[in-house]
């Protein structure tokens, strides 16, 4: 590993998933201006996440219906020869 190229500012930050309220706690760089209060007490930087894999598809098995059959009508009727 090369030295002097990763972060040396590594702190506690709670990343809480929007979509369903989930929150753990771990080591990162990323900055933040909100703050919550954890389970030990204590305050920590917040990052809030859209997806996480407690809520993303792929993690959960639970497929999402796209509605690939209007899409397309939409497209072929934008675009249709006139």
């Amino acid at each position: 590993m090369k030295q002097g190229i990763h972060p040396d500012d590594y702190r506690f930050v709670v990343f809480k998933d929007m979509s369903n309220g989930t929150t753990f706690l771990t080591r990162s760089t990323a900055a933040s201006k909100e703050t919550i209060q954890w389970e030990d007490g204590k305050e920590y930087p917040v990052i809030k996440l859209e997806i996480s894999n407690t809520s993303h598809p792929f993690f959960t098995g639970q497929n999402m219906l796209v509605d690939t059959a209007g899409r397309i009508d939409k497209f072929k009727k934008k675009y249709a020869k006139k």
